[in-house]
């Protein structure tokens, strides 16, 4: 298989872009998890992400969004004590919105992952990219996402 140069250094990164990376994904709760692993990982590598990523599940109830929507005061305080995780208040805070904005939307369209596939009406975008200077920080459809 031919591997993305970031993918390369660690079988931790291997294994995900060999597992995961492109691969299309309509699970509810495997979309949700990335979208707080995504959220987590700005400004930082995403192999600090996924070094992280047992313990973000075992912090964050197995990315269980009706539990993370309920987290209190108390249940933040554990969160930015656990050296597991990324422990930014922000972050935290954005994890816990997500998951009220998840459990919304699920009650409004029934799915998450229909939601999300509906922006490029359930067809995977496959880009073209030579390097990845030449791969952009968002696009017009990501700002509509």
């Amino acid at each position: 298989m031919k591997r993305c140069n970031w993918a390369e250094n660690t079988d931790i990164e291997q294994t995900y872009h060999d597992e995961e990376w492109g691969v299309p994904s309509y699970d509810d709760i495997h979309l949700f998890e990335m979208l707080i692993l995504e959220g987590a990982q700005a400004g930082l590598s995403w192999l600090t992400v996924l070094n992280k990523r047992e313990s973000y599940r075992e912090a964050f109830d197995q990315f269980d969004p009706e539990k993370i929507a309920m987290y209190d005061d108390a249940k933040k305080a554990e969160l930015l004590a656990n050296p597991g995780i990324i422990r930014n208040r922000l972050k935290v805070d954005a994890a816990i919105t997500n998951a009220k904005a998840y459990l919304k939307i699920k009650e409004e369209r029934g799915s998450f992952s229909d939601y999300i596939w509906q922006f490029v009406d359930g067809e995977s975008i496959t880009n073209h990219n030579k390097s990845m200077s030449e791969v952009p920080a968002n696009t017009v459809l990501s700002d509509r996402m």
